[in-house]
């Protein structure tokens, strides 16, 4: 049984997650907003887990999760929002949240997130995003540099998604040449920097957006990436960005 406080100024997604939660055999705290969250949080000691909704009136949810953060760098809190994009989750994850899940979520997804969370190690300091491991809808992904490939044919990188069961999967994620290609056109550069490391966070990413838009990882454990996508382009100018 663990103590989660619940912040999301939605009445009635408060009275069905807080329910949820209950049945689950969790003691549950709600707030409606950004300062009342922060009320109840306290210092975070009687608090083993937060589920913080993103979009609030007054403060946002990254708002409030860094002063949490702030409070007790080793809090678990899971984001969730409606509106929000691979971006927004990044820059949760840099903030220090445990997981960042997209609403409506299933009842499973919700169990899943928070039986993941509860049994993470908390990350003093913040999350880590790019070349270590990321966790979006209760999968955390993780990979080891030494499996990457770089051919004439494009790039492999060897990814090791663990689900919110416990249960790893491993996942190829494959950028053809053309793809690389496109990249480069694009920077107008021959020569990425940090070189394979600018290729394995462009893995990353794109299977980070696959298991946010699908809530699972790719089947058949390979992702083969065919287009630069808006997300891929964002991430590509904002990693490059003086």
């Amino acid at each position: 049984m663990a103590r989660i406080l619940l912040v999301d100024d939605e009445t009635n997604i408060r009275t069905m997650v807080r329910l949820a939660l209950i049945h689950a055999g969790h003691m549950v705290e709600t707030a409606a907003d950004g300062d009342e969250g922060l009320k109840r949080f306290g210092d975070g000691s009687g608090v083993d887990l937060v589920l913080l909704d993103q979009r609030m009136p007054g403060m946002n949810g990254l708002e409030v999760l860094r002063e949490m953060r702030r409070r007790n760098p080793a809090a678990r809190v899971i984001m969730a929002t409606a509106f929000g994009t691979i971006d927004l989750a990044v820059d949760a994850m840099k903030a220090g949240a445990t997981d960042f899940v997209r609403k409506p979520f299933t009842n499973e997804t919700l169990q899943s997130a928070v039986s993941a969370a509860l049994t993470s190690s908390p990350q003093p300091g913040g999350g880590g995003v790019t070349f270590g491991s990321t966790t979006i809808n209760g999968f955390r992904i993780q990979f080891d540099p030494s499996t990457s490939r770089h051919d004439t044919t494009g790039y492999r990188q060897q990814f090791q998604v663990r689900s919110p069961d416990g249960v790893d999967a491993g996942c190829l994620v494959v950028l053809p040449s053309y793809l690389i290609e496109l990249v480069k056109a694009r920077t107008d550069r021959e020569t990425l920097p940090g070189g394979d490391r600018f290729w394995q966070a462009l893995c990353e990413e794109a299977l980070a957006n696959y298991i946010w838009q699908h809530a699972e990882p790719p089947v058949g454990g390979r992702l083969r990436v065919e287009e630069l996508s808006s997300g891929l382009r964002r991430f590509v100018d904002a990693v490059l960005a003086p």
